[in-house]
Order: structure tokens, then C-alpha cells, then sequence
């Protein structure tokens, strides 16, 4: 049996505003083109189908055209809820939907067993057991109680995922034996596992508000023959495993993952055991970070522009001299090509407004009153004079966004 695993899809998701419909498109394309090729016989998404709870209709036809498109050409695929998928949505055409040999778990099962699923053969042979488990909300798992401290949160929390997986992994054992036992039996999962890679910009969060939470990779039952997880971004392996693996999102999420090689996991069952070979995804719209001083990203720009790249580009300036025309210059380098700037980012200018001993955050970690009040400080205006000053910067801002109403 040969089985894919892939996850975070992420459909619908944009990027500084820009739509990647076309991107979804062309990367659903390939992996259906990449299940017939390799006569795939069970994929698995391991969550985070969409990016929002409430996709928009464009995200739902691909993803709807898609599972009729592989419902043909493999013979079953389970998808079960990440983080940013609506439970209730992805569970609304279930019934239809299973019709299609397409198994859909959007949220924690009542009974329990309605996570663990029995796949066939083509022939209706008993092939593999697999337990569906989607992402688990903190009230899936734990009761809160009052005056608990942090640790007791992380205690319980880390408890209620190992006594969950336990649950259906046994569940699987008993029918496993019930049905002979030779059968394989494989999970899946929507967590965040300790030790797991990130990287920066890549929308992955903490899953439980006030919790860390990461799950020690201990907590999965031994008698699994493959894990197979979503949530982290990065392809990778649980503790060195080869058969518990984060298969990582099939597109860059954002300009952190521009260099990033994007895979699926091809898990084969054979006699001899469980085989798990990557398989790398096409890059469908290239991104890259241009960074340094002037001359530094005119040269680069120059180079992109000679290669005629298509790519999406992030700019960051970080030369010390001050450039008043710094963005019209951006805009005639990459006049006329194939070209396009998504976010410029002006690092001396923001380090001049938040200071140097603040050179780790951001615009966006500051209300514009902090922001504000940085630069007074940076620019060493005497405390007596900071409160007229702060209320002047108060009345501009009151009087602009009334303008912006009365334009609107």
C-alpha cells in the first residue's frame, strides 16, 4: 500500500494582501497529477486544509474540485481539522462526502472510535487502521479549574493529548486483534511536538492561549507504524523517527520559507516494514528577500530584472545613509519587468523611531502612541516638553482619520 501525507494547505491564505489562488491551483494540480503517477492508494491531510474558518468561496471550489478530481484516482483520502479550519465546516458535507471514500474528522469524536477508521484493500480487503485525530481544543482535553498555576495548565493539557492518542490507538489494538493482527496501524495529528522547527514569518502559533504545550514525542503509542502530523511548516521528523513526520506546508507561507524545499511523504507498506521517501513540490510563483544598503538591492534587482524573474519580492533597507526617494527608486528598478514588491521594509528608519535599544521589535509589537513617544526619546526631547508634543501628535491623528471617514 502505498500512502501520501501531506498538510497546511493553507487555501485561500494571502500574502501582504496579494491572492495565490493561481498558486493553490497549480500545487493541487501536481499533487493529483503526482497521486496517479505514483499510484497512490490513501492520502492523508493532516489539517490546516484553509487558512480561515470561513474560506472563501474561491478556496472552496479548488478544494471541493480537488477531492472530486483524486476521489477517482486513489482509493481513499482522510482529512482531519488543523488549527485554522472550522470543525463544523469541514464536518458539513461528511455524509456526501464519504460516498467519495473521502473521510473528513473536523473535530474530537463522541464516540471515540468515530476517529479511528478501517481502510481497504480495492479488492475490500482490511489494508490499514487509522486513527483520525484532528487538532484538540483546549476544552476537548482538560477542565479548567480555578487557581490552577501555568504548570498545572501544561500538566493537564500534555496529559489530555496522551490519554486521547492512548484511547484510539488502543481501540485500534482491540480491532486490530479482532481482525487477526497483522494489520498496520498509523495516526495522525495536529500539534505542536517538542524540539519542532519553525520559522520566521511562517503564521505557525502557540496552539493553547497561555500554554506552551509542546508535545513530548513520547506521548505516541509505540505500536504506531507511521505518525503523520501537520501544524509546523518546516518537513521534518519527530525525535530523528522516519516513520513520525511533519510533512510541512506544500507552499512557502511567507518570505521565511522562501528557501525552504517543500515536500510531501510518500509512506510505503511493504513486508519488509514502512518506507518513507520525500517527494520535493515545484515551485509555483518564487519569493525572495532583497536586503542592504542601496547598492546592494540595485544590484540584485538588476541581476532579477536581466533573468527576467517573476518573482514576489520582500525589500529591506538597511543601509545608514537617509534616502527621502528610497521607494520611487524601488519602483523604477523593476519598471516594466516581471517584478513585483510586495512589502519594503525601511530598517533604519524604524530603528530611528523605536531607538537602539530597541532594535529586536517591530512597528507592529507598538500602539502609535509608543511608537510616538520612541522617537521623542530617541531624539532626546526634554521630559517638560514631551506632553504638549504628545498631544499635538494626538490632534493630527484625530483630525486625519476624520478625514479618511469623510473621504470614505
Amino acid at each position: 500500500m502505498k500512502i501520501l501525507h501531506t498538510s497546511d494547505w493553507h487555501l485561500g491564505r494571502t500574502l501582504y494582501g496579494r491572492k495565490r489562488y493561481e498558486e493553490f491551483e497549480a500545487m493541487l494540480t501536481w499533487l493529483a497529477e503526482t497521486i496517479v503517477r505514483e499510484q497512490v492508494d490513501v492520502l492523508l491531510v493532516a489539517g490546516d486544509v484553509f487558512d480561515s474558518s470561513t474560506p472563501s468561496h474561491r478556496a472552496q471550489e479548488i478544494y471541493y474540485r480537488f477531492l472530486c478530481r483524486v476521489a477517482s484516482a486513489c482509493h481513499h483520502v482522510v482529512i482531519i481539522a488543523g488549527n485554522h479550519d472550522s470543525p463544523s465546516f469541514l464536518n458539513a458535507p461528511k455524509a456526501l462526502l464519504r460516498a467519495l471514500h473521502v473521510h473528513v474528522i473536523g473535530a474530537a469524536c463522541d464516540p471515540l472510535a468515530d476517529e479511528l477508521l478501517l481502510l481497504t484493500h480495492r479488492d475490500g480487503s482490511p489494508a490499514v487502521l487509522v486513527c483520525a485525530v484532528p487538532y484538540l481544543r483546549d476544552r476537548d482535553i482538560r477542565v479548567a479549574e480555578a487557581g490552577e498555576s501555568l504548570e498545572d495548565k501544561e500538566r493537564k493539557l500534555t496529559e489530555g493529548l496522551r490519554q486521547h492518542y492512548a484511547a484510539v490507538v488502543g481501540l485500534a489494538e482491540r480491532q486490530r486483534q479482532a481482525l487477526g493482527g497483522a494489520i498496520p496501524i498509523m495516526a495522525m495529528g495536529h500539534l505542536f511536538t517538542a524540539g519542532g522547527q519553525t520559522v520566521e514569518g511562517d503564521g505557525v502559533r502557540a496552539l493553547y492561549v497561555g500554554s506552551v504545550a509542546y508535545v513530548p514525542a513520547a506521548l505516541f503509542p509505540d505500536s504506531l507504524a507511521y505518525l503523520a502530523l501537520g501544524h509546523l511548516h518546516v518537513p521534518q521528523t519527530v525525535n530523528g523517527s522516519e516513520v513520525m513526520r511533519y510533512s510541512g506546508s506544500p507552499l512557502p507561507m511567507g518570505f521565511g520559507e522562501a528557501r525552504q524545499e517543500k515536500s510531501v511523504c510518500l509512506v510505503e507498506m511493504t513486508p519488509a516494514g514502512v518506507v518513507v521517501s520525500l517527494l520535493p513540490v515545484p515551485l509555483f510563483q518564487p519569493l525572495e528577500t532583497v536586503r542592504g544598503d542601496w547598492q546592494a538591492i540595485a544590484t540584485r534587482l538588476q541581476e532579477l530584472v536581466a533573468t527576467r524573474s517573476p518573482a514576489w519580492l520582500e525589500v529591506v533597507y538597511e543601509g545608514d545613509t537617509v534616502i527621502g526617494d528610497l521607494r520611487e527608486r524601488l519602483e523604477q528598478a523593476v519598471a516594466g519587468s516581471g517584478l513585483d514588491i510586495l512589502c519594503f521594509k525601511n530598517n533604519r528608519l524604524i530603528h530611528q523611531a523605536l531607538g537602539q535599544p530597541y532594535h529586536d521589535e517591530t512597528l507592529n509589537d507598538l500602539e502609535v502612541n509608543e511608537v510616538f513617544d520612541r522617537c521623542l526619546a530617541a531624539n532626546k526631547v526634554p521630559e517638560g516638553q514631551r506632553s504638549e508634543l504628545l498631544h499635538a501628535y494626538q490632534e493630527t491623528l484625530i483630525s486625519l482619520q476624520e478625514e479618511d471617514g469623510q473621504s470614505e
